[in-house]
């Protein structure tokens, strides 16, 4: 019997040990995931276009087809292991953050020498003879669905000591890309149909020598232990703001942002605001409940016969960061409905096709594009018409409100169902139903004693 026991508690160690494995890969993928988008990705393109003596000349182009999620300040930052010893003799329209040791090298002397470099973009106001097409934008990408033209960038590397033939040319491996920081996957470079290229007249197609694609996908576990945005709600119907969760991004005293938050009170607030032109990009919000940098607030405004009305409210608290080409993705069941936006400009999102209920909402270009940082300018809002269905229009139960929101790619935290602001008769029904239990649990406790 005990050596039953004995072997049966280590098959059941053994049992339990294979399925925290197999939650832990299963949730890993989930993460990476995203059911709003569930095709976008930045893929990068690597084009062989000339031989030299010792290589070819390659231009390197990332196309970030993620529909909402872009890349913003300071950029994105593309890495890969050399298959060989191949070094970078020069580059255009990017840079290698580091040269490495180039000892070897007696005459002319590489740009980089490094076995795994990483390459960054050049900044706007970059030389002529030093860029390419797609190039020289801070790393900054925005993502198709806002901007297609300005979502891809290019650099041109000149690669030595690589092999000269397709036969004797190894493909990098281990890309990674950071966009600034880490959130991104990348696959294996795989050999596709070489790259087809139009001249300017449009007339004549030329060919890339060799061409390899990295798909590299997002997921916010990854980019990030902590979210970085948050929901607050109110009606007309309801005197209740439910705010932010306590503690969404952070805690005043303790957690990951203890030490980083600013009273908009104190009297020293501008020696601790950044002057323009600082690279720090940390987070320095302001100290509220939730250290959020950023809060998206939704309030269902008016009530009309054959229309409902919703005003969205996004602040910056963050005083380190200026939100360019910023967008918010919201997820509704009215948004097949929308009539009329004010001030914001709308894309629908329909990632199965048939179900219309998400939205891409951002600025208007020279308007309200730039999310400032925190202060008194440091929101942008606008009003949402949407026509009643009567199949499906409810103030109750919440249906009012967003059932998810993304800003900037990263999902928001919304605040707990039960919070939400009630109807009122759906309240009083509620007052009475605990009045009546309170009666009548006081009534019979009274009534015990009474009889001891």
């Amino acid at each position: 019997m005990a050596i039953f026991l004995k072997y049966s508690s280590k098959f059941m160690s053994c049992v339990i040990l294979l399925l925290f494995l197999i939650f832990c890969f299963s949730f890993d993928s989930t993460e990476a995931y995203d059911a709003l988008d569930p095709n976008g990705n930045i893929t990068v393109k690597w084009d062989i276009i000339q031989w030299t003596a010792d290589g070819y000349v390659a231009v390197v182009t990332m196309y970030n087809f993620q529909q909402y999620r872009h890349i913003q300040a300071p950029g994105w930052t593309l890495g890969w292991t050399w298959a060989k010893k191949e070094v970078i003799w020069s580059a255009m329209g990017g840079q290698a953050t580091e040269q490495g040791d180039c000892s070897r090298f007696k005459g002319n002397i590489p740009h980089c020498c490094k076995r795994d470099p990483k390459i960054v973009d050049l900044l706007p106001g970059t030389p002529y003879n030093q860029q390419i097409a797609n190039c020289c934008k801070g790393g900054v990408i925005t993502s198709w669905a806002q901007d297609p033209a300005n979502a891809v960038a290019s650099f041109q590397l000149s690669v030595g000591q690589a092999g000269t033939t397709n036969k004797t040319v190894k493909v990098p491996k281990n890309f990674t890309l950071k966009a600034p920081g880490p959130g991104y996957t990348c696959g294996p470079a795989k050999v596709v149909k070489p790259t087809q290229f139009l001249t300017n007249d449009r007339r004549r197609k030329t060919q890339a020598m060799m061409t390899w694609n990295v798909t590299c996908t997002y997921s916010q576990f990854l980019a990030q232990k902590t979210p970085t945005c948050c929901v607050s709600l109110s009606s007309f119907y309801n005197d209740t703001i439910v705010p932010c969760p306590t503690c969404t991004c952070g805690c005043q005293n303790g957690g990951s942002q203890s030490g980083s938050c600013v009273d908009p009170d104190a009297p020293h607030i501008a020696s601790v605001i950044p002057s323009q032109g600082r690279s720090n990009y940390s987070p320095l919000v302001q100290c509220t409940s939730h250290m959020c940098p950023i809060r998206v607030h939704w309030h269902v405004k008016l009530n009309y016969k054959e229309y409902w009305r919703v005003k969205v409210t996004i602040t910056n608290f963050n005083y380190r960061m200026n939100y360019t080409d910023w967008n918010l993705v919201v997820q509704h069941p009215n948004f097949d409905n929308l009539t009329q936006l004010f001030s914001f400009n709308y894309k629908p999102l329909n990632p199965y096709q048939s179900i219309n209920d998400t939205a891409m909402l951002y600025g208007v270009k020279f308007y309200n594009d730039f999310l400032v940082q925190a202060g008194p300018y440091g929101n942008v809002q606008s009003e949402l018409l949407f026509r009643k269905d009567a199949s499906t229009f409810t103030f109750e139960k919440g249906w009012a409100f967003p059932r998810r929101l993304y800003f900037n790619g990263d999902n928001c935290v919304m605040p707990p169902p039960e919070s939400y602001p009630y109807l009122p008769n759906a309240s009083s029904r509620q007052e009475i139903s605990v009045l009546l239990v309170v009666i009548t649990v006081l009534l019979s406790s009274s009534f015990f004693f009474a009889n001891l």
